[in-house]
């Protein structure tokens, strides 16, 4: 049995290889840009003026995509929680307080990683990043606030009512582009402002900012999730 085990697993690596094998030698990157992708390159600076031609096309061109993934991670938030669901703990007795170490670190790391996220969400429309990268940036700052400050309920109410405000304003914007401009999630009813200032492309910059928020806020409740599941913690905002 062991013979014709490790005999089926060489014919399996030797068929996976043959067939990365093909791959890579039938590989011709790509010279020229499509029909489609030129038309992007073309059209995009001037139509939504934002600087990074990645954020025009996924906030604008393919807006109901990026909100549909916002969407597929609010779903995958909201199932974690479902099965991660507990009853709260009773407590039990005194229990131990964070340690100053980790209370100065997080006063010191909490604005600085805050601001770095919001930095990456505000200039998306100018610099690589955006309102999921800097989204997963905000998270970590979250992550950190709630582990040396809050208690875990009222960690799960701060990042509810982040992620629904934020979720809500997202298709606000996008209701106004129908209502002012020339459909869903079309960002010109907003000056398009000077190239390649921070004030421009339109409403390009106040979806990503909420984009950030909604995601950050996600991606910390997965955690809490995970590593606190609806439990009482003994962690209190310090005064």
């Amino acid at each position: 049995m062991k013979i014709l085990r490790n005999s089926l697993l060489l014919v399996i690596l030797a068929g996976v290889t043959w067939m990365l094998f093909q791959l890579f030698g039938q590989f011709d990157g790509i010279t020229s840009l499509n029909r489609i992708a030129g038309f992007y390159a073309t059209n995009a600076p001037a139509e939504t003026g934002a600087a990074n031609l990645v954020t025009s096309i996924v906030v604008t061109y393919r807006g109901l995509d990026t909100l549909g993934e916002v969407t597929i991670l609010f779903l995958t938030a909201a199932i974690i929680g479902l099965l991660m669901k507990s009853e709260k703990t009773a407590s039990s007795g005194p229990k131990r307080k964070n340690s100053e170490f980790l209370i100065t670190g997080s006063r010191i790391l909490i604005p600085v990683i805050a601001l770095i996220g919001i930095y990456i969400f505000m200039n998306g429309h100018l610099t690589p990043g955006g309102g999921f990268q800097g989204g997963a940036v905000l998270a970590s700052a979250f992550i950190l606030l709630l582990i040396g400050f809050a208690s875990a309920n009222k960690a799960h109410k701060l990042l509810e009512i982040t992620e629904s405000i934020s979720g809500f304003a997202f298709i606000v914007i996008g209701v106004l582009g129908i209502v002012l401009a020339g459909g869903f999630l079309d960002t010109t009813f907003l000056s398009l402002g000077k190239f390649g200032s921070l004030f421009s492309a339109g409403a390009i910059p106040l979806i990503y900012s909420f984009i950030g928020l909604k995601v950050g806020a996600e991606l910390a409740t997965i955690i809490l999730e995970i590593g606190h599941p609806k439990e009482e913690t003994s962690n209190e905002m310090n005064a």
